[in-house]
């Protein structure tokens, strides 16, 4: 991690620790950057620097669009304007049509008075490392001064609805079956899938009930969406519906709700799936990438049906970092980013709900049967705001009892501390035989960063 960018891009504050001057410096980057050698293909016979830029409803998203616009024609890039859309969705138009990258204004669960900035290169990916050092010296005074564009060099923005709307069109080809006769909830957070997600089910022949879909900027992932589930199980229960699906504010993630109201995890997507994938012989090398944060349960229902697994660092991004070197095709994440490799570059909360929705109707089950052969440990999992995040994680005393915690847990559970790539915060994590015991372990190791002065008050 950089020291503006994170795991999942450049995220703060809005006109606090992300200003518009940022943006805009990132936009006079990226345009220079991938502007100094044309690339001329039929798509841009002029070899022009083509860039994608799409965002989620929260307030300052206009102000930062406007921001990365003007640096971006500034340095001579033509801008494709998206609008409101999803995370996946920018990648899938950058892969597929020739973009240089792309850009994603977005803080995915985070509160609306929060936003950030996420690049995607020309293969729909995450950006580079180098790029990302590159732009983080631009943005430190540590480069020389970047040329202005002159004369018809200077960038123009277009609207670019249309490659939304041909994403859209993609996951409607993606669905092998009608879900005809199947009542449908969605949560789309007040965010990017509000634009998008209820058209493709409705498309599908699915009785679509949808929720938290009327964005105002500030309503995003407010007591809504794959971080506030308990919303989507209520209303699955009130209106009886066969299945649900909550996306966070960009649409990368995808929470299931099953036919009894109960929350279908990550975890529990990755093992339904892989377990279906390996079946019908499509899961390359037999193998699911994970992240370090995954449940003990889901690991010992793999080894019961014979699936390997691979252990990343939390982020999509590691997670398809290692699925594109090894070659595998499922992987994910607790939180539901959850990345089939065959058809998305990151993870993508409305494919994720399709392809549950396909295993669901292919094998004639409710989620409910099909997710109750995973036994979950219990997991506690706390986020402590810290003045210093490495500090407070290295800190030794802070460490010596993490290492009191590991021997009395013994081969029943495990603890993890791990570093927000997105927030101040340390995340301390306990999975044991009890919930009790979660509590007790995760409490013991809060109550020492606070003795040490770690904590912010």
């Amino acid at each position: 991690m950089g020291k503006y960018f994170g795991t999942d891009g450049f995220r703060g504050e809005a006109n606090v620790n992300l200003t518009v001057e940022h943006a805009y410096k990132v936009g006079r980057f990226l345009g220079w950057y991938y502007g100094r050698e044309p690339r001329k293909s039929p798509q841009n016979p002029d070899g022009r620097c083509r860039i994608a830029i799409g965002k989620d409803t929260r307030r300052s998203s206009y102000m930062f669009e406007y921001a990365l616009v003007a640096g971006l024609t500034a340095s001579g890039a033509d801008v494709y304007l998206l609008h409101v859309t999803t995370t996946p969705s920018v990648s899938y138009v950058v892969r597929t049509e020739e973009f240089d990258c792309g850009i994603m204004i977005s803080a995915s669960h985070n509160p609306f008075y929060d936003n950030g900035i996420k690049v995607i290169n020309g293969k729909g990916e995450k950006m580079e490392e180098n790029v990302i050092e590159e732009i983080e010296r631009y943005l430190d005074g540590e480069m020389e001064e970047i040329p202005f564009a002159q004369k018809d060099v200077i960038g123009c923005a277009k609207d670019y609805s249309a490659g939304r709307n041909r994403y859209i069109g993609y996951l409607i080809s993606i669905a092998t079956r009608s879900f005809k006769g199947k009542k449908v909830a969605l949560d789309c957070s007040n965010g990017s899938a509000s634009a998008i997600a209820k058209n493709v089910f409705d498309a599908l022949g699915a009785e679509t009930r949808v929720i938290n879909n009327t964005p105002n900027g500030l309503n995003i992932n407010k007591d809504c969406g794959s971080t506030h589930i308990h919303v989507l199980q209520q209303f699955v229960k009130d209106n009886g519906c066969d299945v649900g699906f909550a996306y966070d504010g960009d649409a990368d993630r995808c929470i299931a709700v099953d036919e009894n109201g109960n929350e279908v995890n990550g975890d529990l997507i990755l093992y339904i799936c892989g377990k279906y994938m390996k079946e019908n012989g499509s899961l390359f090398n037999n193998t699911v990438v994970t992240t370090v944060m995954s449940n003990f349960g889901l690991y010992k229902a793999f080894d019961r049906e014979g699936i390997a697994y691979e252990k990343t660092a939390v982020g999509d991004k590691y997670v398809y970092e290692n699925m594109a070197q090894n070659g595998n095709c499922l992987g994910g994440e607790q939180s539901g980013h959850i990345i089939f490799s065959k058809h998305a570059t990151t993870g993508d909360g409305i494919l994720t709900s399709l392809k549950v929705m396909e295993l669901m109707l292919e094998k004639k089950e409710s989620l409910g049967k099909l997710a109750s052969e995973v036994e979950i440990f219990p997991q506690v999992l706390k986020n402590v705001h810290v003045y210093d995040k490495k500090a407070a994680q290295d800190d030794p005393q802070v460490q010596a009892e993490v290492a009191k915690v590991t021997e009395a847990l013994g081969a029943d559970g495990r603890i993890l501390l791990r570093q927000s790539g997105t927030e101040p915060v340390v995340r301390v994590m306990v999975e044991a035989s009890s919930k009790e015991l979660c509590e007790k372990y995760v409490d013991q190791v809060i109550a020492v960063m606070k003795a040490q002065g770690h904590v912010e008050k």
